[in-house]
């Protein structure tokens, strides 16, 4: 029934559904299944040259969303300066940034929510503007196409591919920033290894042409992201440590050549791992989502990838063999990708994943746990502000809970 004196549900209430059903995710226990997805605002403050930290506004905008029982997931925050490829994101990498998030997950904590931090590295995707003129580093010396966000063309500034040396050192920092992370309150770290970024850098064999023990084979190509998960799982506890991937990923010119054989590949290795050394869940990105292409396109574009065929039928892209690849080990699925009201509930019923994760609705509603479990309308989501506005605040702090916009309507 809906609360007293609220407007009855315009929706099917989703209360009753197993996305309201309790969820063991690590060394958390959640009450519900709608986890608010890591995403990109900007909208940290400028401390120095590549430093950014998180102030006031990203405490109320996280605080605003917080649910008891809930799971949000950061923005991407930077593990070491130079990590970084946009204005705005913050890191965790100096003790002003560690006590920005702490005001962070305190906010949260007191609301009864939980919150990871996602923690990467953006390898090529990062400009000479954003590095202070260096050289940003990948798998090899393949650049984007393009221009970076500083307006330098993507070609005339290639990445320098990483020495062995430095891919131990920065797995080394992975380790050390979520152990910064757990310092700053964080209830986990999810480890960034999709959407074109640096770990992805390595996995796709369309970038990845090394000929080194982390180049050629799939073994090799997964070499960096599976030693990652050991030393972060090392650092603070497997049971605090979660990894996002994107086998059918397209996002800054990744485009692997057999996404579901090898990431296939990688989700059985993962479940391999040492119970000690074994993430609590593995976050995936749904084939259909694409952050350029419609959903129609990018199916499409997607009708070249086939799985292993089976006598003269093709599997169709789904992120379903990862699921079941996964799950005998215990280790918790998440999926993402253009999820709402009407097909968020049917994944987890279905079995297909334990927890949906929501982005654009959860940028543009505040209380969105609430407006689903009661069946409330949703607000439409600004684009045009998702990455920065000005004033800040715009597109972040300004979007209504639902009980505040119905008391205007009626006031009106």
């Amino acid at each position: 029934m809906p609360k007293a004196n609220s407007p009855p549900p315009q929706y099917v209430p989703l209360k009753d559904t197993k996305l309201f059903s309790p969820l063991k995710l690590g060394a958390v226990e959640l009450s519900h299944r709608i986890i608010q997805a890591p995403l990109t605002r900007m909208r940290a403050e400028k401390e120095s040259h590549g430093v950014h930290v998180p102030g006031s506004r990203v405490v109320e905008y996280y605080s605003q969303r917080a649910t008891k029982g809930g799971l949000q997931l950061t923005e991407a925050t930077d593990i070491c300066l130079d990590a970084s490829a946009y204005p705005g994101t913050p890191g965790i990498f100096t003790e002003s940034q560690i006590a920005g998030w702490k005001a962070v997950t305190d906010a949260v904590h007191a609301k009864g929510g939980f919150i990871f931090n996602q923690i990467w590295h953006t390898g090529r995707a990062s400009g000479p503007g954003m590095l202070n003129s260096k050289v940003s580093l990948s798998s090899t010396s393949q650049p984007m196409k393009g221009k970076y966000l500083d307006g330098s063309d993507c070609a005339e500034n290639p990445p320098r591919p990483m020495t062995v040396e430095e891919i131990h050192a920065t797995t080394a920092e992975f380790a050390a920033a979520a152990k910064r992370a757990v310092a700053a309150g964080f209830d986990g770290v999810e480890i960034h290894s999709a959407n074109g970024y640096l770990l992805e850098q390595f996995l796709h064999d369309n970038i990845n042409t090394r000929t080194d023990e982390y180049g050629g084979s799939v073994e090799n190509r997964c070499r960096f992201t599976l030693e990652v998960i050991k030393a972060v799982t090392d650092a603070i506890g497997a049971d605090r440590v979660g990894i996002r991937l994107s086998p059918f990923n397209y996002f800054q010119d990744t485009k692997d050549s057999d996404p579901n054989a090898h990431w296939l590949y990688l989700c059985e290795q993962i479940a391999s791992l040492s119970e000690s050394q074994r993430p609590c869940y593995v976050h995936m990105v749904e084939p259909r989502f694409d952050e350029v292409l419609d959903e129609e396109q990018k199916l499409a574009e997607l009708s070249s990838y086939t799985s292993s065929e089976t006598g003269s039928a093709k599997t169709k892209n789904s992120l379903t063999p990862f699921r079941k690849a996964l799950q005998p080990a215990g280790i918790k699925f998440l999926a993402a990708g253009s999820f709402d009201r009407d097909n968020a509930g049917p994944k987890i019923e279905d079995d297909l994943a334990d927890g949906i994760v929501m982005g654009r609705f959860y940028i543009a509603n505040p209380d969105l746990v609430e407006r689903l479990k009661e069946g409330y309308s949703l607000n439409p989501y600004d684009r045009t502000t998702f990455y920065g506005a000005s004033p800040p605040e715009k597109g972040y702090l300004d979007y209504p809970f639902y009980e505040a916009a119905k008391a205007v309507e009626v006031q009106a």
